[in-house]
């Protein structure tokens, strides 16, 4: 990586982030249910990782739902059917990458749960703060890292750009209002329904401890003729906001603009990486068991597209005549 940027081939600017599901060197007809739990008599040096990861946020504290199979060969990985085809016991690799030459800045193994990726994103840019003193402006990636957590983190933390597809689960299927129905005034912290009526707060803290709930009034939305179509089941309407919502805002007004369908062509960079990694180099499973077995392959993987990029870009010196 040192290399890479005093070539150059690292702008800084513009970095990318994704995580690509790898097979585990695990047989899946010899995993047993989650809710047992693993064999007394079951050792060796994964099923010690495994027991050190457990209260990592990047592996065991991941989530709390108790994974469907575990394997007595290699308990840390994740029992998975995110492909949509059969299931399988895998990591994710993540990468994060600088767009400019799709060199990979950082990478990190973690388990193949969301909320594990998201954790990786962020402490990969931060290493990368560290390191090698890079701050990018902007951040590109899917929905994946587009909860209002994470755009928070980013926006109001570290103020990176968020090219970020938005996580936006508000719309409604009932064919009631959706939240996109409200408008918001900025200046006077309130709601405008479509009925032309004001949803207010109290700025207490709900659910998560993260979002504000505005609520109109009941004497306005009983006598309204939109109720039918707003909330026919309930005395009056209200409407959840995020404490982040204005860096949801910001990558929504990204997301439509020029820069942003920009960003998602750039994006395809970090997915190619992973098709040369899986096809080219042939890497779609791990031969090492345990969570520092797959970070050494990811690692080393990763190392040797590095390397190709570089002998790629990078003309070699002219041999001197005798």
């Amino acid at each position: 990586m040192q290399r890479c940027i005093r070539e150059g081939l690292v702008g800084g600017e513009a970095f990318a982030v994704d995580a690509s599901l790898i097979r585990a060197d695990a047989n899946r007809q010899k995993g047993i249910e989650g809710e047992n739990g693993l064999p007394a008599e079951a050792t060796g040096r994964a099923v010690e990782e495994y027991l050190a990861v457990l209260d990592d946020a990047a592996f065991g504290a991941a989530t709390e739902v108790t994974p469907k199979f575990i394997s007595p060969a290699d308990p840390a990985a994740r029992w998975t059917g995110a492909h949509g085809g059969q299931a399988f016991f895998g990591y994710s690799t993540n990468y994060l990458i600088d767009v400019d030459n799709a060199i990979i800045v950082d990478v990190e193994a973690t388990t193949a749960i969301r909320q594990a990726e998201v954790l990786a994103a962020k402490r990969m840019i931060e290493r990368s703060m560290q390191r090698f003193d890079l701050y990018p402006a902007k951040l590109m990636g899917d929905s994946a890292y587009g909860s209002a957590e994470m755009l928070g983190w980013l926006v109001y933390e570290h103020g990176i750009e968020p090219h970020v597809t938005v996580f936006d689960k508000s719309t409604r299927q009932d064919g009631t209002f959706s939240r996109d129905d409200f408008i918001y005034d900025h200046a006077g912290d309130v709601y405008s329904c479509p009925g032309g009526k004001m949803l207010t707060t109290t700025a207490s803290l709900v659910n998560d401890g993260a979002t504000l709930r505005y609520r109109a009034s009941k004497y306005d939305c009983q006598a309204c003729r939109l109720k039918p179509r707003c909330c026919p089941k309930e005395p009056a309407r209200y409407v959840p906001r995020s404490i982040y919502e204005g860096a949801r805002d910001m990558a929504r007004e990204i997301a439509q603009s020029w820069q942003g369908r920009v960003s998602r062509r750039l994006r395809k960079k970090i997915e190619m990486l992973f098709a040369h990694l899986k096809r080219i180099l042939k890497f779609d499973r791990l031969r090492l068991r345990g969570p520092n077995g797959a970070h050494d392959e990811f690692l080393l993987a990763a190392t040797a597209q590095n390397l190709r990029k570089l002998a790629n870009l990078i003309p070699a010196p002219k041999l001197k005549p005798a």
